[in-house]
């Protein structure tokens, strides 16, 4: 099948997240993310509450204000799904978590390819199921290193989902280069990124838009070399701009003032 990609990398990062939590106590299950407001539990039922919700269940009510560090009405939602399920135990999550990631990979293999191009309400409004699922990947992903990081259990078993995150951020750089850094015509980029996935992203606004040119000896106008583990942290809204302008992996060289406007503009998510 076309997308059997998407299923693995869902099972093998939904597996890699049973296997942290997996023994752990409640103690274990309060220790506080990066997510602002959101501890181990939380971050767990907004992923079990996401694969409800895909699956037809209704969008919980906020019964209280929403706390400053929600933005917006998918923010909302995302807090009424962690809030409701506060209370539970830490048996309850997990066992809630097995459920629905169980019934998602069940319900995904049995899905035919007119299925996985329909058109399908996400996050970011309605796109092709494979789509909707492929930003599935990349949230659940993102929040097992959230996990491994509060329960202090960084690991380099990164597995199928460090792959979709690292070349999706790749892919937003053209126009964050362009339209959020709005670097001048035929300013030239390059990102270079150490680690598993290494490798060197080089890009020039043309006609106001960013567009990827073969690598050469010219003196790109920003050059940017940083670890994958900075830059998809970064992107993702787990360290702000300093933290990664300032860390020992990280050497910016170039036009410095548009440098550090990339550092802020890279954060995507949040």
């Amino acid at each position: 099948m076309a997308y059997d990609w998407i299923i693995d990398a869902l099972d093998d990062t939904w597996s890699k997240t049973e296997r942290a939590l997996t023994g752990r106590v409640e103690r274990d299950f309060d220790a506080l993310t990066s997510c602002p407001g959101w501890s181990v539990r939380d971050v767990v039922n907004h992923v079990t509450g996401s694969e409800f919700i895909l699956a037809g269940a209704p969008v919980p009510v906020l019964t209280s204000p929403p706390p400053p560090y929600v933005r917006n009405r998918r923010g909302e939602e995302n807090e009424a799904m962690v809030a409701s399920r506060r209370h539970y135990s830490a048996g309850e999550v997990l066992n809630d978590f097995r459920y629905a990631t169980t019934m998602t990979l069940s319900r995904l293999g049995r899905l035919d390819l007119a299925t996985w191009e329909a058109p399908t309400r996400g996050a970011s409004g309605w796109r092709p199921l494979h789509q909707v699922l492929e930003m599935r990947v990349i949230d659940s992903w993102i929040h097992l290193q959230d996990i491994r990081d509060a329960l202090l259990e960084p690991t380099d078993d990164h597995g199928l989902g460090e792959d979709i995150v690292i070349n999706y951020f790749e892919g937003l750089i053209p126009f964050i280069w362009a339209r959020r850094v709005a670097a001048p015509e035929a300013a030239l980029l390059r990102i270079n990124l150490v680690g598993r996935l290494a490798r060197s992203v080089q890009l020039r606004v043309r006609d106001g838009r960013g567009v990827a040119v073969a690598s050469s000896d010219e003196v790109p106008t920003v050059e940017m070399t940083t670890a994958v583990a900075l830059f998809w942290r970064r992107m993702a809204g787990r360290i702000n701009a300093e933290a990664l302008l300032r860390a020992s992996a990280t050497d910016i060289r170039g036009d410095r003032i548009l440098g550090g406007r990339l550092a802020e503009a890279l954060c995507v998510l949040e």
